[in-house]
């Protein structure tokens, strides 16, 4: 039902309690993401069909498929959040660019 809305804000809300700042959120934003994209990436690839049904039915796909499961009913909010979230991977990006540019080399 409404479970992996739930556990996402629930897991927002205690990123935002113990690390009280915006880098935290983003990186935590981009972690969420590139994970649910892996476990997509294994659900297609995997030859296990149980594995996969488990995976698919109660994993969405990314962030994109959360944002459209709960408000594509509503099209400016859903658009506002997509937006939202965008910018939020822009921020990591320049995030990672930063810590690229600043790694010591070795």
């Amino acid at each position: 039902m409404y479970i992996d809305l739930i556990v996402l804000i629930i897991l927002i809300v205690v990123v935002i309690m113990f690390f009280k700042r915006f880098s935290s959120f983003v990186f935590f934003m981009a972690i969420i993401d590139i994970f649910l994209r892996i476990l997509t990436f294994i659900k297609n690839n995997i030859g296990l069909p149980d594995v996969a049904a488990l995976i698919g039915k109660y994993l969405p796909e990314n962030i994109f498929d959360i944002i459209n499961k709960y408000t594509g009913t509503i099209p400016l909010l859903n658009m506002i959040l997509k937006w939202a979230f965008v910018f939020i991977m822009a921020v990591f990006l320049s995030y990672i660019i930063k810590i690229f540019i600043n790694k010591k080399k070795i």
